[in-house]
């Protein structure tokens, strides 16, 4: 049995269109239905039917449909134009495990593919966000420190600065001198 040339072929679809369609919905990282369809190259009628035709391997988080508000989220944050995009029907989610069983659903080579090029792309957006967490943390610990150091300067500056107070009220001038030279 031979392949055919396209089957063959590598798809390669540009990390960037991805990496735009994944959206932050409930405290994970999504697609949605619409934007997959388009990237199987199926009407998203023909992607929601597998779904639901196989909705045991989509539990809630793998997959989930949209509430009106977040609906209107997107649309107030200009990520769709407006609720008619969705053909009057409320999209679904689908985190990263959730794509990942849609090409068992769809079937296709060209989903297979495709699922493969989403979670190189979901997994390098962990990491990006990954390696964000530890420059936070590394920029936090070097706040906490300079943060010391400065409340030990004012400390020492507050000690010198009594000094000189009782020094200048007893009109030690020399000494007084020195003092101020430590500044």
């Amino acid at each position: 049995m031979t392949k055919t040339k396209s089957s063959n072929e590598s798809l390669i679809i540009p990390e960037e269109v991805v990496m735009n369609q994944i959206y932050y919905i409930r405290d994970q990282k999504v697609m949605l239905d619409r934007d997959l369809a388009e990237l199987y190259s199926v009407e998203t009628r023909i992607l929601k039917q597998a779904v639901r035709r196989n909705i045991d391997w989509f539990p809630e988080d793998f997959m989930f449909e949209m509430t009106n508000v977040e609906v209107d989220m997107l649309v107030s944050q200009s990520v769709i134009p407006n609720k008619k995009v969705f053909g009057g029907a409320k999209p679904f989610a689908c985190t990263e495990h959730g794509v990942a069983m849609l090409s068992s659903v769809l079937n296709s080579n060209r989903a297979i593919q495709v699922n493969i090029q989403i979670i190189r792309v979901f997994t390098k957006v962990r990491k990006v966000l990954s390696d964000t967490t530890e420059i936070r943390l590394e920029i936090a610990e070097i706040k906490n420190i300079l943060e010391t150091r400065m409340l030990c300067d004012i400390h020492t500056n507050c000690l010198r600065i009594q000094e000189f107070s009782m020094l200048k009220s007893e009109k030690n001038l020399p000494y007084v001198r020195s003092v101020l030279s430590q500044f």
